[in-house]
């Protein structure tokens, strides 16, 4: 359970820098830049913040295991694919095309995105046992 309790968290709150980011992005940015630039000027603030995010959950959460981290990274993964094809239901498109109809540029750059954002928490496990480990015992 609190695995899938960090894992929502950590997706709730980057779902949220997301939705923030993109109500900038749309009409701000799009009209002027277009969309496949302002998509790849949003992305490395996405992804900042993903780490930056899943750092903050994995201090939170530090009790979890280094393989429980990277369950929390798929577990969000899960939620944030299922939001994204969710709210393309909604606009009338299928997951198929959610997914797949992307810009060719700006779309391997999204999914190396949703890559890292998976990644993150593990990666915050992983160096703090790293750093618990080199730490001599006194």
């Amino acid at each position: 359970m609190r695995i899938a309790r960090a894992g929502f968290v950590y997706f709730v709150c980057v779902f949220a820098v997301g939705f923030l980011l993109g109500s900038v992005r749309v009409p701000l940015l799009v009209p002027r830049l277009g969309e496949r630039t302002a998509e790849l000027l949003e992305l490395p603030v996405m992804v900042l913040a993903c780490a930056m995010l899943a750092r903050w959950r994995q201090r939170r959460t530090a009790d979890l295991t280094t393989r429980e981290q990277r369950l929390v990274g798929g577990v969000a993964l899960a939620l944030l694919l299922a939001a994204e094809c969710g709210l393309g239901a909604l606009l009338g498109r299928t997951p198929w095309q959610v997914l797949l109809d992307r810009d060719p540029i700006s779309g391997p750059a999204y999914y190396a995105a949703l890559v890292a954002f998976a990644v993150w928490p593990w990666f915050w496990a992983r160096r703090a046992e790293q750093r618990r480990n080199t730490v001599p015992q006194g």
